[in-house]
């Protein structure tokens, strides 16, 4: 694989990525795009990364 390739050969930055939908995550309040294996389940993802669904309740320094 080539240096600034995507896994499909397709140069990085050709404007696919600005079209996908982002949420803000609750717990580190830093936004995630849409990926595909949420294509089924999009409208119930609620956290980035499984790290921070085990965090919700703790409380965030």
């Amino acid at each position: 694989m080539t240096r600034g390739r995507s896994k499909n050969n397709v140069p990085k930055g050709n404007g696919l990525r600005a079209n996908l939908p982002s949420k803000i995550c609750p717990v580190c309040h830093r936004p995630f795009e849409w990926r595909k294996a949420w294509r089924n389940c999009w409208d119930d993802v609620v956290y980035c990364s499984e790290r921070c669904r085990r965090r919700k309740n703790k409380s965030n320094p």
